[in-house]
């Protein structure tokens, strides 16, 4: 199965989408979208890049992206940096998102980055806006907010000892990080693997909205879980 995504303003695949958001329900990690082993159904995936020849499937070796349901959760190698959702993942009030992604050998790509992000507006449009909260294999995380093609930094990259990385000592084939990042009325929490790195003010910051993954350029993740808890 293959997908050739066309458009002249954005990148963006929608699989068995029907337009009715509030029918659908908020996918789950142990039950595949579809078919196991295939693109998932109702998914959307916005590239940063617009290109009229990435073929997202599920098939390796003739996919730019492959992204497929692999129970429990989701696989994504990854060719363009995007952003990968489901319109029925939204948030309101207050509310934790958190995702456990299992990162596998980045050979020299230690600068690519992924995690989630939260606060999607207009996530098919020109004036897309979310907010992200991303790791990479130096052992960093980065807190950004995207307004339709400009970016701002939150929180620059720094050094959190609690990420686990890639490196010549790792056993396994893969290493597991949870982010997860809790949004209060007066302050929003970034956590890695349980403990708090960031604590940052939640005023003006829009956080009502879609959330999802962000994966960059050219790593393979799988994620195990999505969640949101509204508290």
């Amino acid at each position: 199965m293959k997908y050739i995504v066309q458009s002249v303003i954005i990148l963006m695949i929608s699989i068995g989408y029907t337009g009715e958001v509030a029918a659908q329900e908020r996918p789950n990690p142990n039950i595949p979208q579809g078919n196991n082993m295939e693109v998932p159904e109702g998914w959307e995936v916005r590239l940063d890049k617009p290109s009229q020849e990435v073929i997202i499937g599920d098939q390796p070796d003739s996919s730019d992206i492959y992204f497929v349901n692999m129970t429990p959760g989701w696989h994504i190698t990854s060719g363009p940096a995007g952003i990968y959702y489901h319109p029925a993942n939204t948030t309101e009030g207050n509310f934790s998102i958190q995702t456990e992604i299992h990162f596998f050998d980045p050979g020299d790509r230690n600068r690519e980055a992924y995690g989630l992000f939260w606060g999607g507006k207009n996530l098919q449009d020109p004036e897309q806006s979310y907010y992200y909260f991303l790791i990479r294999n130096t052992g960093e995380y980065l807190i950004k907010k995207r307004s339709g093609e400009s970016t701002s930094v939150l929180k620059n990259w720094t050094a959190a000892d609690t990420i686990q990385v890639f490196d010549a000592e790792t056993e396994g084939s893969s290493v597991l990080n949870v982010l997860s990042i809790s949004v209060q009325d007066e302050q929003i929490v970034f956590e890695i693997n349980e403990e708090k790195v960031e604590a940052i003010s939640s005023e003006e910051i829009e956080s009502q909205g879609i959330f999802g993954l962000r994966v960059n350029h050219s790593i393979n993740v799988h994620i195990s879980d999505l969640a949101v808890i509204s508290e």
